[in-house]
């Protein structure tokens, strides 16, 4: 061995050793070895910095940016929804769906590409579901890598093998050769992910950014004050009475005992492409008009007889039937929030009743509810008297409610307006977002561009079009730690090439393992290769074995075929690390991950997977 392979090779396993402490940041470490590559003469600064520059890292930084894009318009979320319905909020149910859901996408798109797409939509259906994100997420990106082995295209070790043995003189391998074998290889690893996850993910959701934080979340809020009880929306018929009268003269508190507290119409846009539902929060001057939605707070008997007297349709079942999320939906959006103001000892809103505070003259803000010694008044509040220790439910446009923070001393607005604002979802966009990921999928399919050049494409669209609201937003959803450990670790596998290190792994392999039979030599090349795609890209591990693969078939006199195919499924079946590949960097953040939990699940499921290959290829392709 010479000095650089030595010393390549120390500084990787003292990487490791630092990665499986947790005590320093990934990302701090990738980066000092990349500097003491360098330093030694290993590699020059512009072999070094090449990792920043792949088109692996340019990927992941768009796909993080497509992938906010899904989540901020609320795509997410309603994608997660209809998988709740199909396999409930059983988790081992979840972790199938999602598995087989994510392994389908990933037999024709990139691991990468099928994990930015899903990981959005796995966060809010873990949410929904009530369990961790972390139960779900790394499960998500090894059923990636599983699905590529589906498929010609899944993955390009699969191409890679497939040009070796033409180039050798053998036929080139189908689009579905790897099907059956796939199929195989997708069952056992569901099945191993599933029983390894169970008991080895965490099993609760990090609990330090709650603890940290000043406000309830919206869905908190409306579920304490019970609001989804008591909204519903009626829309106006063209013989109504209520049209063309303004809210003060129609006096619905006083008459119907009951309030309207926001009006949505379609706009007059010209183009129909581009008609919306306008909203409105509901003031003493606002007209309404023939097909209107009005949103009407009070109990059901009441907003009944108001829909019956005056030719109104209640849109809506009783709304105790509907879930928390559809309840947060009717009281906020992008454009209209809730919010939760208490009052300081000094306020002069203090035994004021709420019919004289102001709220709606000034800040077209409404009260909604009264939080009073642990009960709640949601009921003919314009007569209630504000006492101190009251909390107020109020709701209005985001900018009225940050107006009220800062321009009166007389309530302390809980959380901030602003930064809640931008965390709603923009619900109007998500067709926008679900089209651009479709035609982001459609383009890396069809191979009409390179896939960053697909995937900057689609990421540029998502701030175009609006569904990230700007660019510093697009900015934000990048996970920049992901992104430099990957960088930073991609010229660690350059430098086990360039001093020799992985060549010399497989050549000795080959010499040490040939004289004692094909089956020996298959497992030799499956390990030996699952090893050095823990280290090196899996399409760079492939490259280096296929050929050796097939030189050692031929020098043995047996079929090439089960050697090669080993080759291409160990180089992709990459879970016990998580920089080996840029699925499992990419969920490694939002499931709050450490080194270690690669470890505890990856490792076991690589070596099972492992030894069934072993026993198993030599079935589907005999010697």
């Amino acid at each position: 061995m010479t000095m650089p392979m030595i010393i390549t090779l120390t500084l990787l396993a003292t990487a490791a050793i630092l990665f499986m402490s947790g005590k320093v940041r990934s990302d701090l470490v990738a980066i000092c070895a990349l500097i003491l590559l360098v330093v030694f003469g290993i590699l020059s600064p512009s072999e070094a910095l090449s990792g920043f520059a792949s088109p692996v890292v340019l990927m992941m930084i768009g796909l993080f940016v497509v992938g906010g894009g899904i989540f901020h318009t609320g795509l997410a979320k309603m994608a997660s929804r209809r998988m709740l319905k199909l396999a409930g909020t059983h988790e081992t149910r979840l972790l199938i769906t999602v598995m087989l859901a994510t392994s389908a996408i990933g037999a024709f798109v990139s691991n990468t590409g099928t994990v930015a797409v899903m990981l959005p939509i796995v966060v809010s259906l873990a949410a929904g579901a009530g369990i961790s994100p972390g139960r779900l997420l790394m499960p998500l990106a090894f059923a990636s890598s599983l699905g590529g082995t589906l498929t010609l295209i899944g993955t390009p070790p699969n191409l890679v093998i497939s040009e070796t043995l033409g180039a050798a003189g053998y036929p080139e391998l189908s689009f579905f050769s790897f099907t059956p074998i796939g199929l195989v290889c997708l069952t056992i690893g569901t099945v191993l992910t599933v029983l390894l996850s169970r008991f080895l993910l965490p099993k609760e959701a990090d609990a330090s950014g709650r603890t940290k934080r000043r406000s309830r979340s919206l869905n908190e809020l409306a579920s304490q004050y019970q609001l989804g009880q008591h909204l519903f929306r009626v829309q106006v018929g063209p013989a109504s009475l209520l049209t063309g009268k303004t809210l003060k003269e129609l006096d619905m508190p006083k008459l119907h005992h009951v309030h309207i507290l926001e009006i949505r119409r379609r706009s007059s846009a010209k183009n129909p492409f581009f008609k919306t539902l306008q909203q409105e929060i509901a003031g003493p001057g606002t007209v309404v008009q023939a097909e209107d939605i009005l949103y009407v707070y009070g109990d059901f008997e009441h907003v009944e007889r108001l829909a019956e007297s005056q030719d109104l349709s209640i849109l809506d079942h009783q709304a105790a039937e509907r879930s928390s999320e559809l309840q947060t939906e009717h009281f906020a959006s992008h454009q209209i929030g809730i919010a939760e103001v208490l009052l300081p000892p000094n306020s002069r809103l203090i035994n004021l009743l709420v019919k004289h505070t102001g709220f709606r003259e000034r800040y077209g803000i409404n009260i909604l509810g009264i939080q009073r010694k642990g009960e709640y008044l949601l009921h003919q509040l314009k007569e209630e008297r504000i006492r101190f220790g009251d909390a107020l439910l109020i709701q209005g446009t985001w900018p009225n409610i940050a107006r009220l923070a800062q321009e009166t001393y007389d309530v302390v607005v809980v959380g901030q307006p602003l930064d809640t604002a931008a965390s709603v979802p923009m619900n109007h966009k998500a067709p926008i977002a679900a089209g651009i990921m479709l035609l982001m999928v459609a383009m890396m399919i069809l191979e009409l561009f390179p896939a960053v050049v697909s995937v900057m494409i689609a990421a540029v669209l998502m701030v175009v079009t609006g569904c990230l609201r700007s660019m510093e937003e697009a900015y934000k959803t990048i996970n920049w730690e992901s992104i430099v450990l990957i960088g930073g670790m991609i010229p660690m596998s350059a430098a086990i090439e360039k001093t020799g290190a992985a060549a010399l792994l497989s050549e000795q392999l080959v010499a040490t393992l040939g004289g004692f039979g094909p089956l020996v030599l298959l497992a030799g090349i499956y390990f030996a290769t699952s090893l050095l795609t823990l280290f090196i890209s899996n399409t760079a591990c492939a490259v280096l074995f296929a050929p050796i693969a097939l030189s050692a078939a031929v020098h043995l006199g047996v079929s090439p075929l089960p050697y090669l195919f080993a080759v291409a499924i160990a180089a992709s079946m990459c879970f016990a690390v998580p920089f080996s590949t840029p699925p499992n960097a990419l969920v490694m953040s939002a499931g709050r991950y450490s080194f270690m939990d690669y470890v505890k699940v990856g490792l076991p499921l690589q070596l099972g997977i492992g030894v069934a290959m072993v026993a198993l290829l030599p079935v589907f392709f005999p010697f």
